[in-house]
């Protein structure tokens, strides 16, 4: 497995990209647009750059590892020769299955077909496939090149040698990996969106506000990052599919997204990506401000 193809080159896709082409793997970066290929490799750069400043890089590594990543616009020749494809697209189900679909034509019948989605069943993506006993999820937390954990998934039909095989890979990126089933959520998503979604309802409840719940639960569980803040990184939009993936999928109403993400999402509020959520996110600022609607 010496060529890894990465789909999708937004925050997920290029951390995985990163990670693959520091440990020495020939990367593909795919992508539908040419200048978001541009927009990952600057970042790709940039992070290399912080690795640097904190010693946990060198130069020397960082040139090798950006000449291992090639960009591509085209599909079908980004996945050509390789051993491992994962798909790191947005967290999309239609999205999802349309690109599986097109990999399993493009694909060997041994390559390995992963998705890095957050919630979305692996079962259900590998039934459009002609390989599903070759489909799995491996699940990167972000940002992918410091978090160690990867959550790997077991379709329907994974088998035992693709799971091993992905377990074992893992571990060579210095990686955790933790297997789990094929359940909404999995595991890291199921325990964490509704802790998220409590958090919401909490503000919209008037219970406390922006600051004062993020700060009872850093200084009160020792959480490292307070879970509206959280919500923000991750991408309300985000957080908003994964609830409504595991309210469809369980039918109980615990799971349902509060009525604050909903319209913040639908006014496009969606956290650090797009400069305020919760927060209000200043180009160039560390200073973390409450965003004026809950100020």
């Amino acid at each position: 497995m010496e060529k890894i193809t990465v789909i999708g080159s937004g925050t997920m896709g290029n951390g995985i990209a990163h990670l693959f082409a520091q440990y020495g793997y020939k990367v593909a970066l795919a992508d539908v647009s040419q200048h978001a290929l541009d927009k990952a490799i600057v970042t790709i750069t940039t992070n290399f750059d912080r690795q640097i400043k904190k010693g946990t890089a060198d130069e020397a590594v960082k040139q090798n590892a950006l000449g291992n990543i090639t960009t591509f616009t085209n599909l079908k020749e980004a996945v050509n020769g390789s051993g491992l494809v994962i798909e790191a697209a947005t967290e999309n189900s239609e999205v999802k299955l349309q690109l599986f679909k097109e990999l399993s034509e493009y694909c060997s019948d041994d390559t390995i077909l992963a998705t890095n989605t957050s919630s979305i069943s692996i079962t259900k993506i590998a039934s459009v496939t002609k390989n599903p006993e070759n489909v799995i999820g491996m699940h990167f937390m972000n940002p992918v090149p410091v978090m160690k954990l990867v959550e790997v998934i077991r379709g329907y039909a994974t088998t035992d040698s693709v799971t091993n095989t992905i377990m074992r890979l893992a571990e060579k990126l210095d990686k955790v990996p933790v297997e789990v089933n094929d359940y909404p959520g999995f595991v890291a998503n199921r325990i964490l969106m509704p802790m998220i979604n409590e958090a919401i309802y909490t503000l919209y409840e008037s219970v406390a506000g922006v600051y004062e719940i993020d700060t009872v639960m850093k200084l009160g569980m020792a959480h490292p990052m307070g879970p509206l803040q959280l919500a923000d990184f991750i991408g309300l939009d985000v957080c908003l599919a994964i609830l409504n993936v595991l309210h469809n999928g369980f039918g109980n109403p615990k799971y349902a997204p509060c009525p604050l993400l909903v319209n913040m999402v639908t006014a496009g509020h969606k956290g650090v990506k797009t400069g305020e959520g919760f927060y209000k996110y200043t180009a160039g600022s560390k200073d973390l401000a409450v965003a004026p609607k809950f100020a």
